[in-house]
């Protein structure tokens, strides 16, 4: 068979990697000093076919108070106006009483999918040895005892005429437990394999994770949402209005959500936690009832406006990436958080807080105006701009109705004469 060019790839050492792909595809020697200047022996043992750091920036939210303490919460992200927004709305929640947090349960679950089995004598059989399973399951990775308290549930649910799931719940205490749940479900498939001769489809953990849920709440008061056109009381009517709309409307739906998970996904990243777990929860647990829904739900009260959200937070404090990236235990130092229920709660806490500046800015001002005066600092800077020459370009491309890169390149030129 002939050999592909690429074949046996990940084994070569970084350099040679590095100049194969800078030969194939032509890059100049600048390019290719940047790729070598950012590769890391951490990231290399990393991943696979490692190429280079890629670095994002890191900023953190300000005045984030959750359960009577306050936070400085690292946020890894590369649009503008995401951190600016989480901080505006942590500072509004904070006027309040904070944002109160509670982590409801902290479970992995994982699924063994079963073939062909008659359902009431599996289930029969799985309830008649549970402790034998659990005893299986805790075995066939002992360090899970050390994390946390092992197996702790076990079902069988029917998904259709054919298949049928066992499914297993277990608490893996700080550690995020991918690899650990995928052990004892895989020993526990075989088990099951050989006792009653079913086919096992597959036994692989669920990202679902609606055993691993966060509660956060807070109230704004209505004098802090007021502006210079709009009452406090109008603002908050306006925010629940467009909080019932993302209830009711897929479209609306997507785009709320997706706002809240700006600010979950740029905190998980910074804690070198899987963000794209907890994106695969989120939306999952956001069409549980059978349509997808906004993950928050804001209302008037008496006393201010008023939010709340529930959500899927998998991650873990210990084990994994935040092992090996270095950053990642620097974050949770700055954030203050020392253990998983805090990491979790200050997560979804950033995830609410965002949600609320972004309300609060469409029924006011519209998205665009704040989210528009820092992406002219990114126009100015892909066009040319040094850091000493920004604040004035950006000054001047705000007095203009159609800032442009034509219109940057010409401020520059005259800044410059």
């Amino acid at each position: 068979m002939m050999k592909m060019k690429w074949d046996q790839f990940y084994k070569k050492p970084y350099h040679e990697r590095l100049e194969m792909i800078a030969s194939d595809r032509d890059l100049s020697d600048e390019e290719r000093q940047r790729l070598f200047a950012d590769n890391s022996d951490v990231s290399n043992n990393l991943i696979e076919n490692f190429l280079t750091d890629y670095p994002l920036p890191e900023g953190v939210v300000t005045n984030l108070k959750v359960n009577g303490r306050s936070h400085l919460v690292p946020m890894v992200v590369e649009e503008p106006s995401v951190i600016a927004a989480a901080s505006n709305g942590s500072k509004l929640l904070a006027a309040g009483d904070g944002i109160h947090a509670v982590v409801s349960d902290r479970l992995v679950g994982g699924q063994i999918i079963v073939k062909g089995a008659e359902v009431d004598q599996l289930k029969r059989f799985v309830n008649d040895n549970e402790a034998t399973i659990f005893k299986i399951a805790n075995d066939s990775h002992p360090r899970v005892l050390l994390y946390g308290r092992g197996a702790q549930k076990l079902g069988v649910r029917k998904l259709d005429e054919t298949f049928a799931s066992v499914d297993l719940a277990v608490d893996t205490g700080e550690a995020m437990g991918a690899n650990m749940i995928n052990t004892m479900l895989e020993t526990v498939a075989a088990w099951l394999q050989q006792k009653l001769g079913v086919v096992i489809t597959m036994a692989i953990l669920s990202n679902y994770a609606d055993q691993s849920i966060v509660a956060v709440s807070g109230i704004v008061p209505f004098d802090k949402l007021k502006n210079q056109f709009l009452s406090g009381e109008v603002v908050a009517q306006r925010i629940a209005d467009a909080s019932h709309v993302a209830q009711i409307d897929i479209y609306r739906a997507a785009t709320h959500n997706k706002g809240i998970m700006n600010g979950i996904d740029a905190a998980a990243i910074a804690f070198g936690n899987d963000w794209r777990a907890i994106e695969s929860a989120a939306q999952s647990f956001a069409s549980r009832d059978g349509q997808y829904r906004g993950l928050s739900q804001w209302q008037v009260t008496p006393a201010g406006l008023r939010g709340k959200m529930t959500v899927p937070i998998p991650i873990g404090y210990v084990g994994g990436a935040t092992k090996v990236l270095p950053l990642a235990k620097i974050n949770q130092k700055i954030a203050g958080v020392y253990n998983v229920t805090e990491e979790m709660q200050i997560i979804a806490a950033v995830g609410l807080a965002q949600n609320l500046a972004a309300l609060k800015a469409l029924v006011t001002d519209g998205i665009q105006k704040g989210h528009m005066n820092l992406q002219l600092k990114s126009l100015a800077m892909a066009n040319g701009a040094t850091s000493e020459e920004v604040a004035a370009v950006v000054t001047a491309l705000r007095k203009l109705d159609h800032p442009s890169s034509q219109a940057v390149k010409q401020i520059l030129e005259q800044l410059r004469r």
